[in-house]
């Protein structure tokens, strides 16, 4: 019988790289996959439909709310993004570790359902450095970044309600931290002893 995966919560202010971080993390274990949210917000340059979300207008998303097709959902500024609770079910039972990219809305409507899921918080190393990160991106006028300042200083408030804490000041250190987080958890006893049941019953006979 397949182990099952562990849910992930992974949350950040804007500019925090933590999707940086999460593509990386994928990158290099096979196991990890990412949800793929549906979203009312417009497609920006290089974005696929279905790769980074699933693109959604507004009539499509309260239908599918309407009919309890999201596992959590939120408005984040003028937009509103949903989680497929039937997708992440079947990935999950598939074996795969599961990571969603929510913000601390999502994570409190999912923790209620899904209790067992495991939650991570990144934080930028300073103010200056979040400022620094949105601007140098060049996606966002002066004022969105001031918003977006704004918006990250409520976002970090729900640090505490995480299980894990990462400073994301030097990159492959954050990754070495992120990477770090899932190997132990794929170590406790539980999945170990259903993913090596036959092992066990040999050593104990």
């Amino acid at each position: 019988m397949a182990t099952s995966g562990t849910l992930y919560i992974i949350s950040a202010p804007s500019g925090a790289g933590k999707s940086s971080l999460v593509k990386a993390l994928i990158d290099s274990e096979a196991q990890i996959r990412v949800s793929v949210s549906h979203t009312t917000r417009a497609m920006r340059p290089g974005e696929v439909d279905g790769v980074h979300y699933h693109f959604v207008d507004h009539p499509q998303f309260t239908a599918m709310l309407e009919q309890s097709e999201f596992l959590e959902h939120a408005q984040v500024f003028d937009n509103f993004y949903g989680t497929s609770q039937k997708w992440v079910e079947q990935t999950l039972a598939d074996g795969y570790d599961l990571i969603l990219e929510i913000d601390w809305q999502g994570a409190q409507q999912v923790r209620r359902l899904m209790p067992e899921a495991k939650s991570i918080f990144i934080l930028p190393p300073t103010l200056e450095a979040l400022r620094h990160r949105l601007t140098n991106r060049g996606q966002d006028s002066g004022e969105i970044i001031e918003r977006r300042m704004r918006e990250a200083v409520s976002e970090m408030s729900h640090y505490v309600e995480y299980d894990y804490l990462l400073i994301n000041d030097d990159f492959a250190h954050a990754l070495s931290d992120l990477k770090a987080i899932f190997r132990a958890n794929q170590l406790l006893q539980a999945p170990q002893q259903q993913r090596h049941s036959g092992l066990l019953s040999e050593l104990l006979v």
